[in-house]
């Protein structure tokens, strides 16, 4: 790897196992499921009645009535995590150059909330009963655009999308911009507000959920042969990067560094996995060739491991593929057994639980692992968290369209 090293000195988190990072953790630790009964709005015509929702939220806990009117919860959701990794960072903003500070932070969907809405009262109030909010509540770019706005941040500032890799694609960006001397640091990460019924009935009418309506709590169960589909999931995580200098500098605790990425397409489906494996192949070795280490420096990968019966076996043969015996001596796991699918946050918030990892020497379990597939045949840390010292970790994750990211995390060393 050439240029500056980066680390990541704050981190935030807002997700159904936990409203803050240290809640998340927690959870993780103790195999809590996120995953209930929709209560929020009516399911009685849904295939599927349950998601994983975040527990005890209120806009107006956080912002004003007026604020949190004019935010759709894909926006709010950024702002409250990005609150967080700052203070979390303890930078002193009044003694940096905001200049040098860039906001990369993406949505799969973006305000689905407000569209919804909005095309109902269009249609039954018409062109008036459009708020004129519509536009910048919905646009997927707007979490970026206000963090920047309260900071005052006016360094690189944009919304990379790809669909459910969108947050590892902006933690790997955020990465360059700070190595290449482009930013000094960046806040970056992924946010998604899905769980209304036009997300649940478009997801559904996919066939892509689970319909484990009467045990909602298991119905996410990643490499399990009764897996039945994914969970929807919703809610942020956010990352402070800054460069190893301006840590050191400032005397900054660091949680660990970020060395390689590697973002390939499968070139194969709108939807559906390459059950080849190209695509995710390329990302992983491209992770480790700019990490500079081998496949047997390796020994946690949190997975992208989604749920559903073509996905986690399609991942886990790519695995073998490219590392080999050396697979079977990984910690694997899935976190969306515990938070479901977060979509466009999905690979932010994973990525930090597998920062956490190796911060704290703990791998969180991949919980609802029952009935082993006989075809996903690895380690994937079933049921219960288990003590394991890391160096080298990775994040997968992978998109509709085809969008592949592996990011390689450190354990920080000197």
């Amino acid at each position: 790897m050439t240029g500056r090293r980066v680390v990541i000195t704050g981190v935030g988190a807002l997700t159904p196992i936990g409203n803050s990072a240290s809640e998340f953790w927690n959870g993780l630790l103790s195999g809590k499921s996120g995953v209930r009964p929709i209560t929020h709005f009516d399911t009685s015509d849904l295939p599927t009645k349950f998601a994983g929702q975040l527990e005890n939220y209120e806009a107006t806990n956080f912002f004003d009535r007026k604020e949190a009117r004019r935010m759709d919860p894909v926006t709010q959701y950024a702002l409250i995590t990005a609150d967080e990794a700052i203070a979390d960072s303890k930078i002193d903003l009044d003694n940096v150059d905001k200049d040098r500070i860039g906001v990369m932070v993406g949505t799969g969907i973006g305000g689905m909330t407000t569209y919804y809405e909005q095309s109902v009262s269009l249609h039954e109030h018409g062109a008036r009963g459009v708020n004129p909010f519509f536009i910048p509540m919905l646009i997927p770019d707007m979490p970026a655009g206000q963090i920047s706005i309260k900071y005052g941040f006016r360094g690189a500032n944009f919304c990379a999308v790809s669909a459910c890799a969108t947050g590892s694609h902006n933690i790997g960006l955020a990465f360059d911009s700070i190595r290449f001397g482009m930013s000094d640091m960046v806040l970056c990460g992924g946010t998604e507000a899905p769980v209304w019924r036009i997300g649940i009935a478009g997801f559904s009418s996919m066939k892509a959920l689970s319909k484990r309506n009467e045990e909602p709590e298991k119905a996410s169960r990643p490499f399990d042969k009764d897996r039945d589909g994914f969970v929807l999931g919703e809610g942020a995580s956010m990352f402070f990067l800054e460069s190893l200098d301006s840590a050191l500098e400032r005397g900054a605790r660091i949680y660990g560094e970020i060395v390689g990425y590697g973002f390939s397409a499968d070139a194969h489906h709108i939807t559906a996995p390459d059950p080849d494996g190209n695509g995710v192949r390329l990302a992983l070795n491209g992770a480790l060739d700019m990490a500079g280490i081998k496949p047997e420096d390796i020994e946690h990968i949190n997975m992208h491991g989604t749920s559903t019966p073509l996905g986690d076996i399609a991942e886990t043969n790519s695995i073998k593929k490219v590392f080999g015996d050396h697979a079977y001596k990984i910690n694997l796991n899935s976190t969306k057994s515990m938070t479901g699918h977060m979509l466009g946050a999905a690979g932010a918030a994973e990525s930090l639980a597998t920062l956490l990892a190796i911060y704290h020497s703990v791998i969180p379990p991949t919980i609802n692992q029952e009935n082993p597939d006989p075809e996903c045949d690895l380690n994937y840390t079933p049921n219960k968290a288990v003590e394991r010292d890391i160096t080298y970790a990775m994040n997968n994750a992978f998109g509709f369209g085809g969008h592949n990211t592996t990011l390689v995390f450190k354990k920080y060393q000197k």
